[in-house]
């Protein structure tokens, strides 16, 4: 274990110090989700085109129980580990670049966990209508790497997080798709009503 977290600083330190001062701005400009929002609205129209606004609406409610369940759960982990962000380390002090400081803890990285939950939610259900689209990854790889450039989180917290939103987008899934039978069984040409 001692090995895999030695590993796991050494990168850290390797992928925080890519950055650079000029970057800066826009890294935290990605690590909003607010800002994210003409992606969102953009996803957003492609699910109401190909699922009608019935199906729309209960897509929408699971993605907010999704998002609910992966964030508390996440904040769960977090209150157990109680792991120290990078950017409070003192033996990181003077070798990392800190852009953004948080006293929450680090294990695992809420972003990196809700925004695959997410995404692998929503890639499930437009698999079907749309051959491409495997770019809604770009969301969650992006996203969740700002975290190690501002100096937020560690790789394993990024990766730990992938993990369990990819579960638990998978789970929530599974659930939508026994509940909602006409998007998965038939349903080719549906109607905006």
């Amino acid at each position: 274990m001692k090995d895999i977290i030695a590993i796991d600083k050494q990168l850290f330190l390797f992928l925080n110090n890519l950055g650079s001062e000029q970057f800066d701005f826009i890294w935290l400009l990605i690590t909003k989700q607010l800002h994210w929002t003409p992606f969102f609205i953009v996803v957003f129209y492609f699910i109401q085109k190909k699922t009608g606004w019935k199906n729309f609406g209960i897509i929408i409610l699971f993605i907010a129980l999704l998002i609910t369940f992966t964030d508390q759960f996440t904040n769960l982990v977090k209150t157990f580990f109680e792991r120290t962000r990078p950017c409070n380390v003192p033996e990181f002090q003077g070798i990392m670049r800190i852009v953004k400081d948080s006293e929450t803890f680090s294990f695992f990285s809420g972003h990196a966990a809700n925004s695959m939950a997410t995404t692998t939610f929503v890639f499930l259900i437009l698999r079907n209508f749309y051959k491409n689209v495997a770019f809604l990854y770009f969301f969650p790889l992006v996203f969740a790497y700002s975290r190690i450039y501002l100096g937020l989180h560690f790789p394993s917290d990024i990766i730990t997080g992938y993990f369990f939103g990819m579960i638990f987008g998978f789970l929530c899934f599974l659930i939508y798709k026994k509940y909602n039978h006409q998007v998965f069984y038939g349903l080719q040409n549906p109607t905006n009503g």
